[in-house]
């Protein structure tokens, strides 16, 4: 099953069911949101969540592109991406958390064809603030489905302050044997869908109030689906990367954890670039340029004459359509070849920086932070240049 068709199940059941579809936003969240990127579907919904009346109703669907910079260093597993597609669904004061269950275990196994004996889930098992959350236990159990209670898992929150609540967990058997042990112990038990019962608002002091209305938030990511549902061992498997699988390794032969990062940042930086952002040395600016600036280390490492310019705009365009962003994917090439062009002058400059006789001893705190103020080398570029000269000098 492609992407396409999980996404037109998943609305489509869920509009059967009363939800209207609101437009996925950018990645950049709302005025006002803290967040440098949109990290979930929830994040353009929080007023409503918080009781302001929705224009569509209080069921919600809807497809979000998202951005996490806390996956960075794990870009490159079976299942982490940087950017990627969150499939939500909302009850804003509506059904509580065994409808929404329910529904959840029947369009996978229903809709999306899923063996229900590859199906396990988790549920908060309480702690001193809250009992257990044992509506949603009863739920799996009436299904038939293994429910593991957790302890220190399965409590959502959107910061140290604001909405929060039980989640209960719905993971997939991703191992090549049949399912054995639970979530928490055993890796390959791969979560997909998340079904949070947010009730609760954190307060600075840590106690819990009731919200206003008690909300149903769920998030699905839809590659890591897509992979499993096709029979793939990783999200880079999946047919959203089809061309990219097809034209980077002839372009640049890497290994396969190279290869993954190349493929995750160039795609993920397109998106950021889609979406108005420019390279910076701040904020969001930095975030994209820190993706780009990863690519071309792993590029340069094996070959230092490797250009962006030669990635093909079949790619990017691919990329763009894909997320239905509407810039010159020409726009695009050349924001690229620009920082490209960055990075080789401060390489060059922080070569030469680091050659001087002060910075050959070992560096303190107070080297790294007059190299990143005077000379805008940040921490993890000196630390690679000074590898790169030790890996010289022991030829």
């Amino acid at each position: 099953m492609h992407t396409e068709q999980i996404v037109r199940t998943f609305v489509e059941y869920f509009e059967e069911r009363g939800h209207h579809r609101i437009t996925g936003s950018s990645l950049l969240p709302p005025p006002g949101d803290p967040v440098l990127f949109t990290t979930s579907g929830m994040h353009p919904l929080t007023p409503y969540l918080e009781g302001r009346p929705h224009p569509l109703g209080r069921r919600l669907v809807n497809v979000q592109r998202c951005l996490r910079t806390t996956d960075l260093d794990e870009v490159g597993d079976d299942t982490h991406l940087t950017v990627f597609e969150m499939l939500g669904t909302w009850s804003l004061g509506d059904y509580e958390g065994p409808q929404s269950l329910d529904w959840g275990y029947r369009l996978l196994t229903e809709g999306l064809g899923v063996d229900p004996g590859l199906l396990h889930a988790t549920v908060y098992g309480g702690d001193d603030r809250t009992g257990p959350d044992d509506a949603s236990l009863r739920v799996w159990q009436d299904l038939g489905v293994p429910v593991e209670l957790t302890e220190g898992e399965n409590w959502w929150s959107n910061g140290p302050v604001g909405p929060c609540g039980p989640d209960s967990e719905i993971f997939f058997w991703s191992g090549d044997t049949p399912p054995r042990s639970t979530p928490t112990r055993d890796d390959r038990w791969v979560e997909v869908w998340n079904h949070v019962m947010m009730r609760h608002r954190r307060l600075d002091d840590g106690s819990l109030v009731p919200l206003p209305q008690r909300n149903i938030d769920t998030g699905l990511g839809l590659e890591r689906l897509a992979a499993l549902l096709q029979g793939k061992s990783s999200v880079f498997e999946c047919d959203v990367f089809a061309p990219w699988r097809r034209l980077v390794p002839a372009l640049w032969p890497l290994d396969e954890p190279s290869l993954r990062l190349a493929q995750d940042h160039l795609r993920s930086a397109v998106v950021i670039l889609g979406d108005g952002v420019r390279p910076a040395h701040t904020g969001r600016g930095y975030v994209l340029r820190r993706l780009v600036r990863r690519v071309l280390t792993v590029l340069w490492r094996d070959d230092p004459s490797r250009e962006l310019g030669d990635l093909p705009e079949e790619l990017v365009l691919h990329t763009l359509d894909h997320f239905r962003q509407d810039m010159d994917p020409g726009d695009v090439r050349r924001q690229l070849a620009e920082e490209e062009r960055r990075f080789r002058r401060l390489l060059e400059r922080g070569r030469q920086v680091l050659a001087r006789p002060r910075f050959q001893k070992p560096l303190r705190d107070e080297d790294f932070h007059y190299l990143h103020d005077t000379h805008g080398l940040p921490r993890e570029l000196v630390t690679s240049l000074r590898q790169e000269q030790q890996e010289r000098q022991d030829r």
